[in-house]
């Protein structure tokens, strides 16, 4: 045995070879520390394989600029769902009175749960199942937030590659959805709007079944929707959707293929066009004659609509998938940052901007809203809408009546798709990056893997681009994410907050930024959030609707498929809990100190120091 003699106080280590030199395979040694203190020497030895110690100790890859993060994580979480869901809940729920429990659920829950992400993720620096190192038995949900942003790609893409069919359809002078002279349109196509069929002479024409030249371009032109009867009878694939899906997987996978090194380029375009162009067509917009009415109805304060219900659930809902929430991005994103980056003011940063875009969205449209409205002497409920009709029929629709039409489409369908790109990236990466590093073998074959999901992904969605595509679509849209997605953040915030520990989160936070998070950050971990996301659970538990398309209702195998797709992710957390609890050794108490303990802490439990099994545990806030 070698020892070197250290300074009073300090600790040096001497490395000692434990097998012959000679030898060819990889060489263990044994590492002596030293320690002296008040003349008495104090050594600790281990073996060790050097092959693991480069592998423990290799750097993992960071972003170039803390400003590729930012906007990463804006991109990510600032979706066409700005554009299209939150102006019309607005609108919907009491105008700017809505705002009142948007802005409270964002307080106590959406907040606090984005920091939770971001410092999870950037303490660990792992993927969303990797994290959860710091409590075994809860890694389940790192692996049913990895399959809900994996089906969520699968219709996703499918949005962007209509936004992209569309863009390549406005480099013409005429706007193929103006007039009904086309080669799809029926016979139903009405270039004049209509808002109360039954005053109208209905011996004369049946307006009952008139639809615009927007909408049957939509379903007719674009979705061949006609040519379906329904989920049972999808079809072949459309070529022309089918080549612009090719073209969004081709942009997403070399966004993705070398990590955030290439991806934190890609969102300095992504993330900041949309802002640009929001900005231009509300200048346009509050031009157009009508548009200060649409704003009017937008913002209009109804204070009684906050006595239903329904505006709360619709606000806690809207939190939760606003945010992007429980889809392993934000804890994937944040991995990549350096130890001691600020996430507490990353996250204060970018939930402000999310909840800032998805409000000045609302000027954008409901400007052009009014616009539609007096132009054809119509409601402005008539023509308020969410969802893909809202950019897929009605705006674009106002648009083709503007002069230079066909540049303020490509303009808007540029945002659509820049819109949707990094949002899509965001998934993607959230799935690419938890299972790469719980499998470390692919983080050889990034570039191979990487292939590998959008390739897997793009082979899903041709399901999607058939003549009967939008039910597929419209049944993963109403399954995939929605109480999966809520029940998965439910069990996240029960693991870090109960099990690992509001007080051991708290100071893992402290080593990152130097300081504690304060009093209000820790109750909502511990206490509001959690009972927050329960009760959204409950309701969309008990307020569930089948999904429908239009007057089309689902067969009820559709459902039961819609259902399975629902349970297959949750099912992620009580199956993985098991098969840990069952790998583990030792008996009952033991297999149950093991699954709660911080893998790093595992030492403690063989010599009886569990800290879940004391009160004060369960008590510290």
């Amino acid at each position: 045995m070698i020892k070197a003699r250290a300074p009073v106080g300090q600790m040096s280590s001497v490395v000692a070879p434990a097998k012959d030199s000679n030898t060819m395979v990889p060489k263990e040694v044994e590492l002596i520390l030293v320690k002296e203190q008040n003349g008495v020497q104090f050594t600790n030895s281990t073996l060790v394989n050097p092959s693991q110690t480069i592998i423990e100790n290799e750097e993992r890859e960071t972003w170039s600029k803390k400003i590729d993060f930012l906007l990463s994580v804006i991109g990510f979480a600032v979706d066409l769902a700005n554009v299209w869901r939150f102006p019309y809940l607005c609108y919907k729920n009491g105008g700017g009175a809505f705002l009142v429990p948007y802005l409270f659920f964002m307080v106590i829950a959406g907040m606090p749960l984005f920091y939770m992400e971001l410092a999870l993720g950037q303490f660990n620096r792992e993927g969303a199942a990797g994290v959860w190192k710091i409590c075994p038995i809860f890694k389940g949900v790192g692996f049913t937030v990895i399959l809900i942003s994996l089906y969520v790609g699968f219709f996703y893409n499918v949005i962007i590659a209509w936004a992209l069919h569309y863009l390549f359809s406005s480099f013409t002078t005429d706007l193929p959805w103006i007039h009904c002279n086309n080669s799809w349109n029926s016979l139903n196509c009405s270039e004049t709007w209509y808002s109360n069929w039954s005053s109208l002479d209905a011996e004369a024409i049946d307006y009952t079944y008139k639809t615009t030249p927007a909408a049957e371009y939509f379903e007719r032109g674009v979705l061949h929707l006609h040519q379906s009867t329904g989920i049972n009878d999808l079809g072949l694939p459309r070529w022309q959707l089918t080549s612009c899906l090719i073209v969004v997987i081709v942009l997403l996978y070399f966004s993705l293929w070398k990590g955030v090194k290439t991806s934190g380029k890609v969102v300095w375009i992504t993330a900041t066009m949309p802002y640009f162009v929001l900005t231009a067509l509300l200048v346009r917009g509050v031009t157009l004659p009508g548009a200060i009415d649409g704003i009017k109805a937008y913002l209009s304060v109804d204070f009684l609509r906050l006595c239903e219900a329904s505006v709360w659930i619709d606000a806690a809902t809207q939190i939760c998938f606003s945010l992007g929430i429980g889809f392993g991005v934000l804890i994937a994103f944040s991995s990549y940052n350096k130890f001691s980056n600020n996430c507490y003011r990353d996250a204060i940063i970018t939930t402000s901007v999310n909840s800032l875009t998805s409000f000045f969205s609302g000027f954008v449209i409901f400007s052009f809203l009014g616009y539609m409205s007096q132009k054809h002497n119509v409601a402005i409920s008539d023509v308020a809408k969410d969802g893909p009709g809202l950019i897929f029929i009605i705006y674009p629709e106002a648009i083709a009546t503007l002069p230079l039409s066909s540049v303020w489409a490509v303009i808007f369908f540029i945002m659509l798709l820049t819109l949707g790109i990094d949002s899509a990236m965001g998934g993607m990466e959230s799935v690419i990056t938890g299972l790469i590093d719980e499998f470390k073998f692919l983080h050889r074959h990034r570039e191979l893997f990487t292939l590998f999901i959008v390739v897997s992904t793009f082979l899903i969605s041709l399901f999607c681009v058939t003549n009967g595509g939008i039910y597929v679509f419209t049944l993963l849209d109403h399954f995939a994410a929605g109480t999966s997605i809520l029940f998965g953040v439910l069990i996240e915030a029960i693991g870090v907050a109960w099990f690992y520990g509001v007080g051991r989160f708290s100071d893992d936070i402290e080593q990152m930024i130097g300081h504690r998070p304060g009093l209000y950050w820790r109750l909502c971990w511990k206490f509001v959030s959690p009972c927050f996301l329960l009760f959204v659970v409950v309701v969309s538990i008990v307020t569930f609707n089948p999904p429908v398309y239009g007057s089309y209702i689902f067969p009820e195998w559709a459902n039961v498929i819609g259902w399975f797709i629902a349970i297959s992710s949750m099912a992620m957390v009580p199956i993985y809990a098991f098969y840990k609890f069952c790998r583990l050794p030792g008996s009952l108490r033991e297999k149950l100190a093991y699954a709660i303990t911080p893998e790093k802490e595992h030492e403690l439990v063989d010599s009886g120091e569990v800290r879940q099994f004391t009160i004060r545990h369960w008590l510290m806030v």
